[in-house]
This record gives C-alpha cells, structure tokens and sequence, in this order.
C-alpha cells in the first residue's frame, strides 16, 4: 500500500506542470489540516501537520497524496519502525483578513515507555517540491526531499513580504546527542533557475540563475521585499557567498529522475540567460547551517508570495 500512494504521489508531481507565470497558493491563505494520532506507545496525541493547498481536514495516518499544490513545508509524518509520530514546524497565522506562514525551529523529543528515545532538532521551512512519506529514519533527510518544480519562465525578482525573529544561540542535535554550533542563527531564502536533463539514470543541470540571502537581524513585517535573481556565474561578483555555489555540501539537492526515482542533482556548470530553464527551487527557512542546526524558538513569518517579471 505505502509503495501503491509513493507511485501515485510521484504520477501527481509529473502531471501537474507549474510552468505558469505564477505559481497556485502563493499568497499563504489556503491551508490543508492534517490531524494525525501518535503512536500509543509514545502518548497516542492527535497531532496537527499543516499543508499549503486547497483547503480540507483529514484524520489519516498515512503519507500524504500531493494534489495541484507546489508548495512543502518541513512539517513531517514518521513512521519509524511502526511508531508513528509527528513533527509541527510550520503553521498558519491570522494576518489581516488572510493568513501568512509562519516558520518555525523546534527541538522535537519522542518519549518511549518514559524513556526519551530520539532527540531531533527541526528547522522551519516552505519549499516547492514534496516530502516522500513516511519518513522512516533521521539519516540523510536532504535525500528524503525533491528539490523544486517544472517551471520556464526567466523571472527578475521573487517578491515576498517578511518577518523574522532570528539571531538566537544555535545547536547542533539529532538522535541522542546535542551541541552547540559556532555563531548566531539567520534565517535563509533562496531561489534556484535549473536545467535540467537525465543521463544513465543521474540527474545533471546548469545553474541559470542564483538569488540568496540571509536575514540576520530580527525584524517587523518588511513587505514587498524583492530578491534579485543574478543569472549567469556569479563567482566573481561582491555579493557572492559559498553557501551560493554548485552543489553546495551543507545542503544537498535531490530530484526525481525519468524513472521517479529521487537522486542527487549534479548541478555541472552555470548557465546563462541565453539558456531556459526547467524547473525552480524556491525555498524559505527560520535556520541555515544544514539538517539538525538552528535556534530553538526563532522563527520566519511568509505571505503573499509573487514573480516579479
């Protein structure tokens, strides 16, 4: 059955081509409610995931079926060896007479028979592209990610409002083991133009375009931000960072490829603006430094979400 809905999952994602000008729920008012009990053995709560999609509420421990919503969030469903357990890190918030995201890390503790049995730091992030459910371990979770969706336009600007509450004290925790991690928390916002193709199996593409920034000061809403893509190498440029560059290692990308099957995204070179692109990665998050770092309690609110052309 959990293979029957991963095939399905992945017929959706196929089908449904984001090649629009914009992209469907990007002004963060549509929320799909997932209220799922826990394993007894580790309370039996009836814990809430939120979605970005067309509103519904369902009651299913099961992976989620994708629909026609581009849009992830780092909130997870686990079924670890038949514990079924939930982890919240991103929410819907009243904001004027719609809603926002609001990102948030959290420090998620799974007690059994009053032990605690894993320890596991979660950043809050919004992305396009999906989770594959369940999540069964805490190894590799880059690889339990597809990067990014089919797109083809040459865009300017992503345009966002935001506010953050950043610059907390940063730790390092995953299974049983927590320490801290050099330096105060930013929150981080990218955005990726790829082309991309499949060879043997790999999946290979050319980084046309790079927009990227850290938010390392907490602030009230900022609104109408706009985030220039550079498009072309910018290794050279002022503004470069390394956290910038082809396959950076702190945060791996994977993608499906012609036979849906999640891999690495070798990104092989730098495009230009003479080449189209394929798909995009847009992803937000209230902490940087890879999986299991961030600041407890810091937090990124998202809303109204646009392309600039």
């Amino acid at each position: 059955m959990r293979k029957l809905v991963y095939m399905i999952t992945l017929l959706n994602i196929a089908f449904v081509s984001f090649s629009q000008v914009s992209l469907p729920y990007m002004n963060m008012d549509s929320w799909i409610q997932r209220d799922i009990q826990e394993s007894r053995i580790i309370g039996g709560d009836v814990k809430t995931l939120f979605e970005v999609g067309k509103p519904c509420v369902t009651k299913e421990a099961a992976p989620w079926v994708r629909g026609d919503s581009p849009w992830e969030t780092s909130s997870i469903y686990a079924n670890v060896m038949g514990i079924s357990k939930v982890s919240s890190t991103v929410f819907p918030e009243k904001r004027g007479s719609g809603y926002c995201a609001r990102l948030e890390t959290r420090l998620e503790e799974v007690y059994a028979l009053g032990f605690i049995h894993i320890t596991a730091l979660a950043t809050g992030s919004l992305f396009v592209g999906h989770l594959i459910e369940p999540i069964k371990n805490i190894n590799s979770p880059m690889a339990k990610m597809v990067q990014g969706v089919p797109f083809t336009h040459k865009i300017k600007a992503l345009k966002f409002d935001y506010k953050a509450k950043t610059g907390g004290k940063r730790i390092k925790a995953s299974a049983l083991k927590k320490d801290d991690v050099e330096g105060p928390n930013n929150a981080e916002i990218c955005v990726f133009l790829q082309k991309r193709w499949n060879e043997d199996g790999k999946l290979k593409s050319k980084r046309i375009a790079t927009a990227y920034i850290r938010i390392e000061k907490s602030t009230d809403w900022v609104n109408g931000y706009e985030l220039k893509l550079h498009y072309g190498d910018i290794t050279k440029e002022s503004y470069y960072k390394e956290y910038m560059s082809l396959n950076y290692q702190g945060y791996p990308l994977y993608g499906l490829n012609d036979k849906g099957e999640n891999v690495p995204i070798d990104e092989v070179g730098w495009g230009d603006e003479n080449d189209n692109p394929t798909h995009i990665i847009i992803r937000f998050s209230s902490g940087y430094g890879g999986a299991y770092v961030g600041a407890v309690g810091d937090c990124l609110w998202i809303d109204n979400i646009k392309f600039v052309m």
